[in-house]
């Protein structure tokens, strides 16, 4: 996951222009387009979350979709010093982000969290309709159309001719690609209920992401463009790419364990 990408993706869905955030937050538009292009270190704690509050996505979860230490984390070390000899283990053995995933996995079944911010957002909006497996042999324009055929299919009341014309339009103009194979083109519905499509590519597709990594799988998102929750599944699907989401999703055999893959 390229964090860059991630955060120019929420602010395109927020309708926040580059220069208007860098306003709202002091700094030059010439320095967030360098952070979004990934030619400067990713912003501080504070400064993100200060992003987070002009974009309407939660700090916490912008925070750690940056791979910053949260405050909150920094405070848990030092109430219980066991937590840092952990994570101390993590780095000696260098561990990958397949294997943080199933680790975290772990941690969520024997000891859930109060509450998610924005667990289960996405797979909420995916219906087993939606998904698509083992795509092969086409390109990003097919790839679009094939989705909106999905969310006219799922919503029941939109046109997929309109709906992959304006997909396509807006792929042209910036690529949905947010690196670690996956892609979140979004189409803008006024009334529609919040869709999603998901099509899994049986290989690689060469496409203008910012990591250099083939396409694996594309998450269409339809809803209206006033939708806050979006943003939140936007950060959701940006912080499930970072943990390895289009290998998992690559080497399911079925609706069903892409289902579970999302939950």
């Amino acid at each position: 996951m390229h964090f860059g990408a991630a955060l120019r993706l929420i602010r395109l869905d927020s309708g926040i222009s580059l220069r208007d955030l860098a306003r709202r937050l002091n700094v030059s538009s010439a320095y967030l387009s360098r952070v979004e292009n990934g030619l400067d270190a990713v912003p501080t704690p504070f400064r993100l979350g200060a992003m987070a509050r002009e974009l309407g996505v939660s700090p916490t979860a912008l925070i750690a979709l940056a791979q910053r230490i949260n405050p909150l984390v920094a405070d848990y070390i030092e109430r219980v010093p066991e937590a840092g000899s952990l994570f101390l283990e993590v780095a000696y053995r260098d561990m990958s982000a397949a294997q943080l995933a199933e680790l975290r996995s772990l941690v969520v079944q024997r000891q859930p969290a109060a509450s998610e911010p924005d667990g289960g957002a996405l797979a909420a909006i995916v219906r087993p309709e939606g998904v698509v497996l083992g795509l092969i042999g086409s390109d990003m324009d097919d790839v679009l159309d094939l989705a909106a055929g999905r969310l006219a299919e799922v919503s029941g009341r939109a046109d997929a001719v309109r709906l992959g014309a304006a997909l396509r339009e807006r792929e042209v103009v910036n690529s949905s690609a947010i690196g670690g194979g996956i892609a979140v083109p979004r189409v803008y519905i006024e009334g529609a209920a919040p869709a999603a499509a998901l099509i899994v590519l049986g290989d690689g597709l060469i496409h203008d992401t910012p990591d250099g990594r083939p396409l694996r799988a594309v998450i269409a998102l339809m809803g209206p463009r006033a939708d806050p929750g979006r943003r939140a599944i936007l950060v959701q699907i940006a912080r499930l790419a970072s943990q390895g989401l289009a290998d998992r999703l690559a080497g399911a055999d079925s609706v069903a364990a892409v289902m579970r893959c999302l939950a």
